[in-house]
């Protein structure tokens, strides 16, 4: 409260230092509980006045309600959503027209993140085998990804 000045504001924060000290807690992070609440607390006070500062600094007074509903919004438009549709639509065919394994492969490298030896090791096969299937993947998907674009 000393640092914000404002009930409202202490209040949420000495809730997010508790939940941060919780989750330290259940970790076995936390040797000293009261000094970790002290220092949480206040270093979330002062992230609060910088943010509160850097806001404030960027906001203008006195704009009408007319300026303020012709700001873009920070969703994608109609258009922007149905091409991303229609391009994720077109990955999704790509992707099914491979041979099973190299969808297989791609689907492990790119989404699970998992490394070329430990595919090579779950689908048993080389690493230069899992190398030439993902770029097999890659590429297929790259040129149907073209097509769309018309390129």
């Amino acid at each position: 409260m000393r640092i914000v000045r404002d009930p409202q504001t202490a209040e949420d924060l000495a809730q997010e230092t508790y939940l941060r000290a919780r989750k330290a807690v259940e970790s076995g992070r936390v040797e000293h509980l009261e000094g970790f609440l002290h220092q949480t607390a206040r270093n979330l006070a002062l992230d609060h006045l910088r943010r509160r500062r850097t806001r404030e600094a960027a906001e203008v007074e006195g704009l009408d309600e007319t300026f303020l509903a012709a700001v873009s919004a920070d969703i994608p438009s109609i258009e922007q959503a149905l091409i991303e549709r229609q391009t994720f639509g077109a990955f999704q065919t790509a992707l099914a027209t491979l041979p099973k394994r190299a969808q297989t492969v791609l689907v492990l490298s790119r989404i699970e993140e998992w490394t070329n030896a430990r595919i090579a090791d779950h689908l048993g096969i080389s690493e230069r085998t899992v190398f030439n299937d993902l770029k097999l993947a890659m590429a297929h998907c790259r040129d149907a990804l073209a097509r769309l674009d018309g390129k």
